[in-house]
């Protein structure tokens, strides 16, 4: 089975040179789960409190878990099915660069949404937990003092908050290298991972098309 997928992904990537159909949902479902995170967020912390601010957290915390659960099953199917080599694995510091920008991006996606599901979990276990309208449980801190729970909220919304601005300028960092790998670079990297993307093409240099002019 497992030498299949990679046999089919291994001809696409050869054939069309971009990531699997598989491998551009999880990472476009992933990028439309966080900039929805980003404005969800931002909203939610100037709501007043009461039960329309209460409703909020919990939709970002339904948003949260699904951004685990698909970190997790895109972390499973790159192992499984590695990506194509592009442009951006070109040797060099730009190539370094991107990889520790995806690793930075999934220390991001998994802390994230662990750190929220422990705000929770410390302070209200008694909020119901969901994930695609099935119940989801709360990490078992039922037993530590309520003192402790309330250091544990702390530790968690600090290291949340610090995430927060760790993954905008992940994002920003990305989209700026992908822009610059299309519009300046004008390699494939870009159109990879974009459905309906073709790469740029290469611009003729005049004076190369001059001399071949006059050859013949």
């Amino acid at each position: 089975m497992i030498g299949r997928l990679r046999a089919w992904a291994d001809r696409r990537h050869t054939q069309h040179g971009r990531y699997t159909p598989v491998g551009m949902t999880f990472h476009w479902l992933m990028a439309a789960l966080v900039v929805f995170q980003f404005a969800w967020g931002w909203r939610t912390s100037r709501l007043p409190v009461g039960p329309d601010k209460l409703d909020a957290y919990l939709v970002h915390a339904q948003a949260g878990l699904a951004i685990l659960v698909l970190a997790l099953l895109r972390i499973a199917w790159r192992t499984v099915v590695p990506g194509p080599e592009n442009d951006a694995d070109k040797p060099g510091w730009q190539s370094g660069a991107a990889h520790l920008t995806h690793l930075a991006f999934y220390v991001c996606f998994l802390a994230l949404p662990i750190s929220g599901w422990l705000m929770l979990s410390a302070t209200g276990p008694e909020l119901p937990l969901s994930l695609a309208g099935l119940p989801w449980p709360h990490l078992p801190l039922d037993a530590f003092p309520r003192s402790q729970r309330w250091r544990i909220e702390e530790w968690a919304e600090t290291a949340h908050g610090l995430l927060v601005w760790a993954l905008g300028l992940l994002v920003l960092a990305h989209v700026g290298a992908a822009l610059k790998h299309h519009f300046l670079d004008r390699d494939d990297v870009l159109a990879g991972m974009t459905p309906g993307v073709e790469p740029p093409t290469e611009e003729e240099d005049p004076a190369a098309g001059a001399a071949g002019s006059e050859a013949r």
